[in-house]
Parts: structure tokens; sequence; C-alpha cells
């Protein structure tokens, strides 16, 4: 067996799939009386690959298990180029949807060999044909040297490849993926997901995948729905979501923050961080004013603000700072490059830039 950090490179040109549309339009579900969406409306493009992405409980798996139509919602409509899979009075089987998924342990047949696994859904092929595109699927995954062993003689990296290949031998135009990564070996994440990312590329498959991880999203998607407590609070590009935050749900959802509870006063927002303008905000407005850890500049001299260094924490290329500043009891945060201060360091100086704070109406 190969080395479990080994990469692997795909020797055979996947086979395209013509993608598709899928739409959700004002889904609401619930079970047993507690609601688990509420109308929610997105749509992912053909060949597009579209991060479902929010805590535990907010209701992402919920909407792909109704794409995969392993249930129906109570209410709403599910639609594939525009022709209606799932609403009131129309349901459409899952082996009927033309829609692959790839479970969480990938739940692949431990009494079959790769091979099989592989060639389980394509039984509607004839048995020549379905053994070809078996094989083409594997190679595609670089694993068809396994095509005679068992799952449980893979790494859990092969056995997420193989459940990859399955999902995509019958060529479906929309791949759903239920935190395909979540059960891999830290070292393996980067090289197995970018692996994944080229092969759903060259499928050129819409994939709707199921992600809690802000990085690993924005690692993957073309976009990101950002989900909480069942409701879409952002939909929009890696970078609309971190640069340009609906609330401070979401700019707390991609990074660490400084988060200052405050009154708007004369248009500004009073910090220990300093006075800002507060732009749009009424006079009087309860409000939240945010910076990231990195935007928090860490000076020996210089800066605007004093501070002392509480603790300091190495963590390789960055280290993180707590630093106590007058006139509030928080501890700021802070994260710079490592060395960048003298070791034994105590007293320094802060500078936080205008554009770096991000002001947002306190709920």
């Amino acid at each position: 067996m190969t080395p479990a950090s080994a990469q692997y490179r795909p020797q055979t040109s996947a086979g395209v799939t013509f993608a598709a549309e899928l739409a959700f339009d004002n889904i609401s579900h619930d079970y047993h009386g507690q609601p688990t969406l509420s109308e929610v409306s997105l749509t992912a493009a053909p060949g597009e690959v579209l991060c479902l992405l929010g805590p535990s409980g907010s209701g992402k798996t919920t909407l792909l298990r109704l794409a995969a139509g392993l249930e129906a919602p109570r209410q709403g409509r599910i639609l594939l180029n525009n022709q209606e899979i799932s609403g009131p009075g129309i349901f459409v089987p899952p082996e009927q949807r033309g829609v692959g998924l790839m479970f969480q342990d990938f739940a692949l047949f431990p009494h079959m060999s790769v091979f099989e696994n592989v060639r389980f859904g394509l039984n509607a092929l004839s048995e020549p044909e379905s053994r070809k595109e078996a094989m083409v699927a594997l190679e595609r995954v670089g694993l068809s040297h396994y095509a005679d062993q068992y799952p449980h003689a893979l790494s859990g990296g092969e056995q997420q490849r193989v459940a990859l290949a399955r999902a995509l031998s019958p060529r479906p135009s929309v791949l759903l993926m239920d935190e395909p990564f979540s059960g891999l070996d830290s070292r393996l994440k980067d090289t197995v997901r970018d692996e994944t990312l080229a092969i759903l590329r060259e499928t050129r498959a819409t994939a709707l995948m199921v992600t809690h991880d802000a990085e690993e999203a924005m690692r993957m998607a073309d976009r990101i729905a950002l989900l909480k407590d069942g409701a879409l609070v952002q939909l929009g590009t890696a970078e609309d979501l971190y640069f340009r935050p609906s609330d401070l749900f979401t700019a707390a959802f991609f990074s660490e923050l400084n988060v200052f509870e405050s009154i708007v006063q004369a248009g500004n927002v009073e910090t220990p961080l300093g006075h800002f303008s507060a732009g749009a905000m009424q006079e009087g407005m309860r409000v939240s004013a945010a910076i990231r850890l990195p935007s928090v500049d860490v000076r020996e001299t210089g800066g605007n603000i004093p501070a002392r260094v509480v603790f300091r924490r190495f963590l390789g290329v960055v280290e993180q700072l707590g630093l106590a500043v007058p006139g509030t009891e928080q501890v700021i945060q802070a994260r710079i490059r490592a060395g960048q201060l003298k070791s034994g360091l105590r007293d320094v100086t802060l500078y936080v830039n205008e554009h770096d704070i991000m002001i947002f109406e306190s709920r």
C-alpha cells in the first residue's frame, strides 16, 4: 500500500457530464415541529461549486438531504434545470434525479472490493460498459491499482477518493458532498481537497458541498452560502463574505475578532483602540465595533495607544498576543509575524487603521 501522505495524479481524463442548475425556492422544513430551515432560496449555477457553510444545527445538511431526495420539504420547491423535482404534489425519487451523493463517512460497502464499490451505481449499464466506466473512475482518482482491495485496507484519504469515484462514475449532473473531508488527517486534507477540486473542474459537474470550516469553504467554493439557525445569512464569493460581511456573525465566522460594544455619538464610535467613524449608523444606535487580530498593529514604539503584553504564544509563522490597554479590562488580542518583537518585551504601542474597523448594529 502506498503511504497515506502520497499524492496521487489522475491519469484518465474524466468523462464530461452535462452540469445542471440546482435551485432551492423558498424552502422551509422541520423535524417534529422544530424548524430546521426557514424560507431558504438559493441557486447553484451549472458547473459551480457552492458550499453550504455554518455551525452545527444551521440546516446545511438538511438542505443537502432535501436536494438528494432523502426527504421532501415541508414548504417550497427544488428545481433541476428549471424542472421541479420536489414541491407540492411532486416528488422525484432519488434514483431518478441524476444526482450523486458523497456521505461524511464515505459509506463504502465493507464486503465489496474497491472496484465493486465504484461499479455499484452503474447497474443501468451492460456488464462490459459498467466494468469499463468503473475502471475509468478509479483511474481518474489514481486508485486503479487498488481495484481488488477492500475498503478496510485503504487509508482514510484513499477511501475518500473511492467514494468520490463511486459518486462520479454515473456522471451525475449534480454532486452533493456532506463534509467529505472531515474524517481525514489534517496533513492530508489540503492535498485531497485540491485534487478533488481538480476532478470536479474536469468533470464539470455542479457541486453542492456542506462544511463547517470557513477556510475549507474559501478554498473549494466559487460561492459560499452561510446559514444560521435555518436561515440564509449571506451568499457570495469568499471575498464578499470576508471583506463585506453583512453582520457580526458573518465576520466572526471567517476570522477571530476583537469586539467592542458602543453607542454612536456625533457620528463616531468610541472604542479602547480609538475613535472611529460610525459611517451610515444613526445617532444613538447601539453598535458592535470589530477588528480582526492581524489588523491590530503592534509596535515597539510609534503607535498611538500604550499597551502591555499579557501573554505571548508562538504559533509557528505567527505569534498571538494578549494585550492590556488603558480604559478597559478586556484583553485585546493580536497576531503578528513571529519574531517581529524582541523576546521578553512587555511594553509596546498599538495602531489601528480606521479602514480596518467593522461597525455592525448590535442585536
